[in-house]
């Protein structure tokens, strides 16, 4: 759903950026909140992975694809705020450096896939969990965030291309089928972020935000049946300390970049829900060409490198390496500045 150049008219364009910085300023003053010298090397993590995830576009559709947006997923494993930024950092990373989603544009796609599908997947996280506060039920809160937060951003972005689209286009279409292929989208949407929260919480349920309290106390099955299992008398033995994050940070790190340097050469080719959208109902007649459309790394190849397997391989590593440099440099410098508070 990265919106290029020339969708929308100048006003919308300015109102979205305004809306924009306003979530980005919102993120970056109450990220402090979630983060904590473990967390924040791992937003950075799930920064990165986003950035991987979304170069994988799946079919949908005939003749359509999806990719991930993620913002459900960030808010899941670091929090609301911190996932606002984690998805702001991956739209800066593919507009600047590979030239996907206008400049022009960069304020509306923020607005889309970094606000819009965090709040709206957040909430709905929330509300299963609310009805049924059990760590087993997260992987299902998280797919139903998920699967509500896509519709909802082409929901927004329909809205917004009534207000100020370029293109005149009777809006009852565009809303029929944006929210049609969506649906589609989200559901693949909420597969992937249920899978990867599964298999966070597998291995280090501590380093989920959005199970933390739910942890399930520990139960010492008897001949008379499960007794829990109470905490330590003083000057008993403890329990050892909670594993560091560096082999999940490892891991999660060589996945996201064997996911964009070598499964990403195998995704779906077809235009995406919005590009496919765009196309069959004339949303693109005023579509302009992006101005890095020429740099090095621009359509997640590398200029130069004949191999085609080969550039998208090293784009997409590129990318990750990117990625978990910027967000990560963000992630620490909003910690440490609440640690100087202190």
């Amino acid at each position: 759903m990265h919106v290029p150049d020339g969708f929308f008219n100048a006003a919308v364009s300015v109102a979205a950026g305004g809306v924009a910085a306003a979530g980005v300023a919102v993120g970056l003053r109450n990220a402090k909140r979630e983060l904590d010298d473990r967390t924040a090397p791992m937003a950075g993590l799930v920064a990165a992975f986003v950035f991987a995830v979304q170069m994988l576009n799946f079919p949908v559709a005939a003749g359509t694809s999806g990719h991930l947006l993620g913002g459900a997923l960030a808010a899941v494993l670091v929090g609301p705020y911190t996932a606002v930024l984690c998805v702001a950092v991956v739209l800066l990373v593919q507009a600047f450096f590979f030239a996907d989603g206008g400049l022009t544009a960069l304020g509306v796609n923020i607005t889309l896939m970094a606000i819009v599908t965090t709040v709206v997947g957040w909430a709905v996280f929330r509300l299963v969990l609310r009805a049924a506060p059990r760590r087993a039920v997260v992987p299902v809160a998280a797919f139903a965030g998920a699967l509500v937060s896509v519709p909802a951003a082409a929901l927004v972005f329909t809205v917004l291309f009534w207000i100020g689209g370029t293109a005149p286009i009777d809006v009852g279409a565009v809303a029929a089928a944006m929210g049609g292929v969506h649906v589609l989208i989200g559901v693949g949407e909420g597969v992937i972020t249920a899978l990867t929260v599964s298999s966070v919480l597998a291995v280090r349920p501590d380093l989920v935000y959005g199970a933390r309290g739910l942890t399930a106390p520990l139960l010492l099955r008897t001949a008379d049946g499960a007794v829990p299992v109470t905490a330590p008398a003083a000057g008993a033995e403890q329990a050892p300390k909670k594993a560091g994050t560096r082999p999940l940070l490892v891991g999660g790190a060589l996945v996201a970049l064997l996911l964009a340097g070598f499964v990403s050469f195998y995704a779906s080719s077809s235009p995406d829900g919005l590009e496919k959208v765009a196309g069959d109902k004339g949303l693109d007649a005023q579509k302009r060409d992006h101005p890095l459309g020429d740099s090095p790394l621009a359509d997640y190849g590398v200029r130069g490198v004949g191999d085609e397997r080969l550039a998208v391989g090293l784009a997409g590593v590129a990318g990750v390496v990117i990625t978990v440099a910027a967000g990560g440099a963000i992630f620490t410098a909003v910690r440490r500045r609440e640690r100087t508070k202190v």
